[in-house]
């Protein structure tokens, strides 16, 4: 458990941070100048604060009332940043047998253990301007995680890399989550990275954390719109894979007692899954629609309507006992004179719920 509520200041601008997390990934979303890298540099040691104390797992770091500052190599995080920082007169391998050594922190992960974990293996003999930006972040991963440490941080580690670089490290991340066995505090500004990666998440907007919780609570809230984004807003719903289409290559999730189609999604029957659904890719029907493209027709109850944000309105409805997000027109909310308590159909495209998007629990 990581217990943080402290305060600092970056020039004029005072930063306050008050969350806990658990184990599994915690992700820090907030757009670029929200406070983020100054709450990490706060729990690493990289910056003393004001005020306030940081804790965990039973050890204080920081404590301003009991002075007490644990010194930045003593606090066993490992710290992945946005940029590499690999060593470039040493091999991969050497990169990462660094973080053994001067952490001198005694016997962590096996090496054979970490490189076949993230693929390095055919890298080892070479040097870091011979890597890929992709490659480069995966071996910073495993020189972090070969330094024994407590709790991995990672600040917008694929913030540098283009489309196709993110798309080679995204699946090493997920298997991260699940076979790393430390806790891990994500830092980005890009909302389908944490929906694809994270368990919790904490919002940081104007240097406050305005919210923090499980994923889908945090996601499911419409009071946060201005902090996450109205074109990043949307639910995480948890389902099982109940039907494989072969003819048209769709998968049948069941969410609830209801049913979700997936284009093109390789996974098991009867497994457990999680997807995003954006808000603003559901549409409602008062009736169910005859001949119409959209495969995904689900009965929901409004639970929430949200402020009017000009044209635009953001409703609640509940799926059984998950939420999904809607946005629709303040117009559409009138002609169909849409009430909370209400009954309506959620209409989804199939093709708008990415594969890529869908991730097993």
């Amino acid at each position: 458990m990581l217990r943080v509520d402290a305060i600092t200041s970056i020039g004029s601008t005072d930063i306050t941070a008050r969350f806990e997390t658990g184990s599994g990934v915690t992700a820090l979303f907030g757009q670029s100048g929200s406070g983020k890298s100054s709450i990490v540099n706060m729990i690493a040691g990289l910056l003393r604060p004001k005020q306030g104390s940081i804790e965990f797992d039973g050890t204080v770091f920081f404590d301003s009332e009991k002075r007490i500052d644990v010194p930045v190599r003593n606090r066993r995080i490992g710290y992945v940043f946005q940029e590499s920082r690999l060593f470039p007169h040493l091999t991969v391998a050497r990169n990462l047998t660094y973080g053994q050594w001067a952490g001198k922190r005694g016997k962590g992960r096996d090496f054979d253990e970490i490189v076949t974990l993230l693929g390095l293996a055919d890298m080892l003999p070479r040097r870091p301007e011979t890597l890929s930006g992709g490659e480069r972040q995966r071996v910073a991963i495993g020189r972090a995680l070969l330094s024994a440490p407590h709790i991995l941080l990672m600040d917008e580690p694929l913030a540098s890399l283009d489309g196709a670089r993110k798309a080679e490290i995204l699946p090493y991340l997920e298997r991260l989550r699940t076979e790393a066995g430390v806790p891990i505090l994500y830092v980005s500004h890009a909302m389908d990275e944490i929906a694809r990666f994270a368990d919790d998440l904490v919002v940081v907007s104007g240097g406050s954390v305005l919210a923090y919780g499980p994923i889908a609570d945090v996601l499911g809230r419409i009071d946060l719109g201005p902090a996450t984004g109205r074109h990043e807003a949307g639910s995480i719903l948890e389902g099982i894979v109940r039907e494989r289409d072969q003819m048209f290559d769709l998968t049948g999730i069941q969410v609830e007692r209801q049913k979700l189609y997936v284009p093109g999604l390789e996974a098991p029957l009867g497994a457990p899954v999680r997807l995003r659904v954006r808000a603003r890719d559901v549409s409602i029907a008062l009736e169910r629609p005859e001949a119409i493209s959209i495969q995904n027709i689900v009965e929901t109850e409004v639970v929430a309507i949200g402020t009017s944000q000009g044209p635009y309105v953001e409703l609640v409805l509940a799926l059984g006992a998950q939420s999904l997000r809607a946005r629709i027109t303040t117009k559409s909310l009138a002609s169909l004179n849409i009430k909370s308590g209400m009954t309506v159909l959620a209409l989804i495209k199939a093709v708008a719920i990415d594969r890529k998007a869908v991730r097993p629990l």
